[in-house]
């Protein structure tokens, strides 16, 4: 739970009022340095995902206003962002996460409220944003390239270089994370950046726009257009004067990124969800297992990527882990963002509508577990109650489908190999856990898995900034954070001298 001194109505009041007061006066983007108003003036609603109710407004951003941003962009890249040494930038980017903590009150309210994330993890995204700054602030001096032994009377080095205009189109689900291992990892390569919000939840981003500002950034290093991504975000992915593109979100989607970057020869990141398993084997430590099980599932109303929303069971332990996950799963609860429970809503009708339409898919499936619903929840709101379902078949939806929302399947194997085949059966290959005292088994289960990340033991490992985060198959290419990221940030320049 947020940890805050506050009685819960007393908390409630303070950050409805925080969104109030930290939520721009009107409608604005950010282009060129200038907090300013949308081209054509249109806007689009902001919803309250805990009520249902509208909370403001945002510009729907237009072509026009991509392509000032764009071009304000590409000035600052030959510019003043340019011209600064890699010190200069780390100092800049060390500010700015300095302005996040010293924000990470007002923050963490509007992540809260915007996203329908529960206080203290819209709080822990919050600080990760800050962490980002900290850690690519201190590796942008860090970055080089090389000295490669050639041929006599030659010198052969090798050089980092800056995209130039790197555009990013985050999701809704984790805006100031994906801000952070995204848009940070870019502006330490050297990149100046566009960025273009989920239109549900873009308050979180803009309030990051205005700190920018203050940490000093030159004008037009930074730039953010909100907006529906068939609009805004089609002309920012196909505008020819970007040198990269990162996009994180749907497989259909990503396509589509895919081939607006092809006509400009540009080269892209994507992130594209997973199907995550989570293996758990006959010696594992099921108490210890038990909390990270369930976490990698319902976090954030189990609207996450990375979601273990597979998990594995080895017969041996079925009935004891089940009767674990029962016990936990009966006893979460579901409510508003500011009250702080387990799991808060959806991000919005759309959302609510897709999991439900899945879930009538899995009438056939046994219910295990149901968690249950605050009394404070308002009718307006998108609440759905996690669920866990046992004895799915492998190839059932509910083990091969992106649900997006908070929903758990039990599949049972016999043997390593089994588990194995089970968890590769998948059309997603983002995460993976394997829980097992076996030290050979954790190595040979993790080398045959087919994921970008292999926990063992654990699952996320506390977000680790540290490490590389990516996919493989449908859940995309690429890689962000750590220093990994600053490699697809950037170009590499060989030049060979033949000085005799």
């Amino acid at each position: 739970m947020f940890d805050d001194n506050l009685q819960l109505r007393e908390r409630a009041r303070f950050f409805k009022l925080s969104i109030n007061r930290y939520q721009m006066e009107k409608p604005i983007v950010l282009i060129d340095g200038k907090l300013t108003e949308g081209r054509s003036g249109e806007t689009l609603e902001i919803i309250d995902p805990s009520t249902g109710e509208t909370m403001g407004e945002l510009i729907r951003g237009q072509k026009e206003d991509i392509d000032a941003a764009v071009k304000a962009a590409n000035k600052a890249f030959e510019g003043e962002w340019g011209k600064l040494t890699a010190l200069e930038k780390g100092r800049i980017i060390a500010d700015l996460g300095r302005l996040i903590l010293k924000n990470t009150d007002q923050l963490t309210s509007i992540e809260s409220q915007d996203v329908g994330k529960p206080l203290s993890q819209a709080r822990n995204d919050v600080i990760a944003c800050a962490r980002y700054c900290e850690f690519y602030a201190g590796s942008v001096d860090k970055f080089h390239g090389q000295t490669i032994p050639y041929q006599n009377g030659f010198t052969v080095l090798t050089l980092r270089e800056p995209h130039g205009v790197t555009a990013h189109i985050i999701p809704w689900n984790y805006p100031l994370q994906i801000i952070g291992r995204s848009v940070i990892g870019s502006l330490a390569a050297g990149n100046t950046v566009v960025i273009k919000p989920g239109e549900d939840a873009s308050l979180s981003t803009l309030f990051f726009g205005k700190l920018c500002l203050e940490a000093g950034f030159p004008r037009g290093t930074v730039n953010i257009v909100t907006g529906y991504g068939e609009e805004a975000g089609a002309a920012l992915a196909s505008h020819p004067g970007i040198n990269h593109l990162s996009f994180t979100g749907s497989s259909r989607v990503g396509t589509l990124v895919q081939k607006a970057a092809a006509d400009n020869t540009i080269p892209v990141t994507l992130e594209l969800g997973g199907k995550s398993p989570q293996l758990v084997f006959e010696d594992a430590d099921l108490e210890r297992a038990l909390p990270f099980i369930v976490n990698a599932a319902i976090q954030n109303a189990g609207q996450t990527c990375s979601a273990g929303s597979r998990v594995l069971i080895h017969n041996p332990v079925y009935e004891d882990l089940v009767g674990f996950l029962v016990r936990k799963i009966d006893a979460l609860t579901v409510g508003p963002a500011l009250e702080d429970h387990a799991l808060g809503p959806l991000i919005s009708q759309k959302q609510l509508t897709r999991v439900k339409n899945l879930l009538n898919q899995a009438s056939n499936l046994q219910i295990l577990a149901k968690g249950k619903l605050s009394p404070n929840c308002p009718k307006g709101g998108f609440y759905t109650l996690p669920l866990l379902l046992g004895n799915v078949p492998p190839d059932h939806c509910m083990a091969q489908e992106e649900i997006f929302g908070p929903v758990l399947s039990i599949i049972r194997f016999n043997s390593e190999e089994e588990a194995v085949r089970i968890a590769n059966n998948s059309k997603y290959g983002l995460v993976a856990s394997v829980w097992t005292k076996d030290g050979a088994r954790q190595f040979r289960v993790a080398k045959k898995l087919k994921a970008g990340q292999v926990f063992i033991n654990n699952y996320g490992a506390g977000g680790g900034v540290e490490l590389p985060f990516g996919g493989v198959k449908g859940s995309g290419y690429g890689r962000e954070k750590g220093m990994e990221a600053l490699y697809g940030f950037s170009s590499l320049k060989t030049i060979a001298i033949n000085h005799g």
